[in-house]
């Protein structure tokens, strides 16, 4: 088997040292330059895996070799070694696309880890297989497949991303697909939503506490960040931190350390951070409510995912795919559309994009008598600005995802009901269903939905 090979470009022989000991021990070889047109002409007559730059060089800087490297051999992840505290460089290597970087003094753990992950990338690894594997952004429009193209490209970095667009249409999806495609896949996936944890809990649900640290601290206590280690942290809605929590962490993004609540040290930690708000961030720096610093720290890649109404050609393959895996969840066979119902959907605005499309599919498969969906069973307003929710099927449980917000409650109001007809009706399905108002069919759908036995 062919160990993996690094070209490490430095000057200062005593730094490319360690560094190339520091390879040799993890079974790589090694090739060393001190110069940019060293570094060049290795690369043109070589083949390398990994490439470990330098910023400072005699002939050059080393934001011209990771420029270099993209437009000649952009599958190769290249890494850059910065100076203490010289974070725009970083910033700005990652930008040009760095896989990643390495401060000096080299720190051996965090070089190895980094060494890890590029590689893994640099052989191939098995990331592709997994990200085809998952789930997948559907849709044939331009603005679709530029986002399916940028999403598996920001995925072989280790830059933060921030991921913009209105509510509903999909951030947290492309979230996971660049966890899926990078060298983090087989790592944990870390969702936190900022809006949602109470801002006297925050700082100890991120950063962990010690025992003893506040009353009630009765354990110590790993944060999300920490759970998050060797993969990704996904901070949704984080125009909703606090400006005491944007301060911490900026620190975690800038000197990959945290500490948790009670802690006297600060502790290492590897995670790659990824973010997303229907926000808009730039504004909200203008008024002072969200710190300067941590956005351009955060903003390193900006990815925006389009609303529903910017791509409506694909509405229709978007609609089937939905109706296939609702289907799927229940053990029944897909319900087609009528050509009146595709046309519908393809006319509709979708205030609440993709979100809402299931919403109303969801609906659709639990009101349709037939054997497909018409265009009545979408119950679409004629001015596509808002849904009818005067069914008490349409309570499905997607309006609040929090633990006891209203589609929680809704739908232990719609299970109690449906509980209650079963047991009158002595578990006759269609004498239940009569007795409710709704169609048999729809009746087994929330049956199996809700887990009834």
């Amino acid at each position: 088997m062919v160990k993996p090979s690094a070209l490490i470009v430095d000057d200062e022989p005593d730094l490319a040292e360690l560094v190339a000991l520091t390879l040799h021990g993890m079974d790589l070889t090694t090739a060393t330059a001190g110069t940019l047109a060293d570094a060049r002409t290795l690369l043109s007559t070589g083949r390398f895996d990994l490439c470990l730059t330098d910023m400072q060089l005699p002939d050059g800087n080393g934001l011209d070799l990771v420029e270099w490297i993209q437009q000649r051999y952009p599958q190769l992840p290249v890494a850059v070694i910065t100076a203490h505290g010289n974070v725009e460089s970083a910033v700005r290597a990652l930008k040009l696309g760095a896989f990643d970087f390495v401060s000096k003094p080299v720190d051996v753990g965090v070089l190895r880890k980094l060494v890890r992950g590029a590689v893994r990338l640099g052989s191939g690894g098995d990331a592709t297989g997994t990200f085809m594997r998952g789930p997948q952004l559907l849709g044939q429009s331009k603005v679709m497949q530029s986002l399916r193209e940028l999403t598996a490209r920001v995925a072989r970095s280790q830059a933060p991303v921030h991921i913009s667009g209105e509510s509903g249409t999909g951030k947290e999806l492309v979230a996971r697909l660049i966890h899926l495609g990078g060298a983090r896949h087989d790592a944990p996936f870390v969702a936190v939503n900022c809006g949602a944890i109470p801002s006297e809990l925050m700082e100890s649900e991120l950063f962990g506490h010690k025992r003893g640290s506040f009353t009630g601290a009765i354990a110590d206590k790993p944060g999300l960040i920490q759970s998050a280690e060797g993969g990704t942290l996904f901070l949704d809605e984080v125009a909703d931190l606090p400006l005491h929590m944007q301060v911490k962490l900026l620190r975690v993004i800038q000197e990959k350390k945290l500490r948790p609540v009670g802690e006297q040290r600060e502790l290492p930690v590897d995670v790659r951070i990824l973010s997303a708000t229907h926000k808009n961030l730039a504004e909200l720096v203008a008024a002072g409510k969200f710190r300067e610093d941590l956005y351009y720290r955060i903003n390193v890649i900006q990815i925006h995912v389009p609303a529903l109404r910017e791509h409506a050609e694909d509405v229709s393959e978007l609609a089937d795919s939905i109706l296939q895996r609702l289907s799927r969840q229940i053990g029944e066979d897909p319900l087609p559309l009528s050509d009146e119902a595709r046309t519908a959907l393809g006319s509709y605005a979708f205030p609440g994009n993709v979100r809402e499309l299931e919403n109303i599919l969801e609906r659709a498969l639990t009101l349709c008598t037939g054997d497909r969906i018409e265009a009545e069973d979408l119950q679409l307003r004629a001015n596509g600005s808002t849904l009818r929710l005067d069914d008490s099927t349409a309570a499905t449980g997607s309006f609040a995802s929090a633990p006891g917000g209203l589609g929680d409650q809704l739908q232990h109001i719609e299970r109690d009901a449906i509980v209650r007809a079963l047991e009158q009706t002595r578990y006759n399905k269609t004498a239940a269903a009569k007795l409710l108002g709704m169609t048999f069919r729809a009746l087994r759908y929330k049956v199996k939905k809700l887990g009834i036995e």
